[in-house]
């Protein structure tokens, strides 16, 4: 499903307080990085078909050192934003058929970097970053039973920038009444033309 599709149903507001679950975050990812147009975020893919879980981590990172007559101190250093997708494999999903496709379970480097989007669908507000897929399990499982993924998304390069989802604007349909004015002005032109 692409983004745009999802947020159909969807209308956020800024000013939006309350309750927040998991399923009130959207993870949409970039399917076709290396494209010689850029795509559109509305165009990416959510990963939600057959996901069961989104856990969404910062992993902050620090160093700790003991100074005198200070003692300990924690300094952090940076953050490695990571996300950790499980559920079940569900086939023809354009999200998990790109991140277990050949090319990212054993691809390397650039290779399996992608772009995504993480926001709140309640207020839009979120972040837009790259990030590297890494395939942990493409189906796993006893017999009868669904083939469980595990999929991980970890942070390359700058830190995320902040991100506010917009829906897209769709040109202005004029009223009726100004299309039939339109029509006589036309129609009036016309005639005139015609007289001379």
């Amino acid at each position: 499903m692409k983004l745009n599709e999802l947020m159909k149903g969807y209308e956020p507001k800024e000013s939006y307080e309350g309750w927040v679950t998991n399923d009130d975050y959207v993870f949409a990812i970039d399917t076709a990085p290396g494209a010689a147009t850029p795509t559109e975020k509305g165009d990416y893919a959510v990963v939600e078909m057959g996901i069961a879980g989104l856990d969404a981590q910062l992993n902050p990172v620090t160093q700790d050192k003991q100074y005198i007559r200070s003692g300990q101190s924690t300094t952090k250093t940076g953050t490695q934003r990571s996300f950790a997708v499980t559920g079940d494999r569900y086939a023809s999903d354009e999200a998990q058929d790109f991140c277990l496709s050949h090319k990212m379970k054993y691809g390397t480097g650039n290779g399996v970097i992608t772009n995504y989007v993480y926001f709140n669908i309640l207020n839009g507000k979120g972040e837009e970053g790259q990030c590297s897929i890494i395939v942990n399990s493409d189906g796993s499982g006893n017999a009868g039973e669904s083939s469980a993924i595990d999929i991980e998304f970890r942070k390359i390069g700058a830190n995320p920038k902040e991100y506010t989802y917009n829906a897209p604007t769709t040109p202005l349909e004029a009223p009726p009444e100004a299309e039939a004015q339109q029509a006589s002005v036309k129609a009036a032109r016309s005639a005139s033309t015609a007289s001379k």
